[in-house]
């Protein structure tokens, strides 16, 4: 261990070590960024669905409630609110 051989090596390794560390990590972070935004991506559009489906549902109820105040209105005489 007296060597400077040996600590020059030891210095390579520790070095590649770090670099390789420091590379992984930043492609790791790359890698979670770019699948995060393909989530909210994915989450805008299933919100987009979700919002036509409710559009829907409630143009649906809009014309039942205006039915039943007809039928309200035909059989018993009363107007509802």
């Amino acid at each position: 261990m007296t060597e400077p051989q040996v600590w020059t090596l030891i210095g390579v390794f520790a070095a590649g070590l770090f670099g390789m560390l420091t590379l992984m990590s930043t492609m790791f972070v790359r890698v979670v960024r770019t699948e995060i935004g393909s989530v909210r991506t994915e989450i805008g559009s299933v919100r987009t669905e979700m919002r036509s489906g409710f559009d829907g549902v409630h143009q649906r109820i809009d014309r039942l409630d205006n039915d039943v105040n007809a039928l309200m209105k035909h059989t018993f005489g009363i107007q509802r609110d």
